[in-house]
């Protein structure tokens, strides 16, 4: 088995690595978003991989939870990626 989890933010978002890691630093709400995220997706990952169990109901619905979770998390990404494009560079 690999140590490797999938579905995680930098695999998600793996051009969008500096943009992630400013708003884990600077926007309260994506941080706990983002944290909510990582804990959901490693319990989905523990059920895959039968490391705990669970019914496939319970696993889909998770899915579906981790799913809406990314979807606000893409728009919070992309909005800030815009916000970057007018935004003069820091020296």
């Amino acid at each position: 088995m690999s140590a490797h989890t999938p579905h995680e933010l930098h695999d998600e978002f793996p051009h969008d690595t500096a943009v992630v890691r400013r708003l884990k630093l600077g926007d309260a709400h994506f941080n706990r978003l983002a944290g909510r995220y990582h804990a959901l997706n490693r319990a989905i990952h523990r059920f895959e991989t039968e490391v705990e169990r669970c019914s496939d109901f319970h696993v889909e619905r998770l899915k579906k939870q981790r799913l809406a979770m990314l979807d606000e998390i893409t728009l919070i990404i992309e909005r800030a990626d815009c916000a970057m494009v007018g935004a003069p560079a820091h020296a």
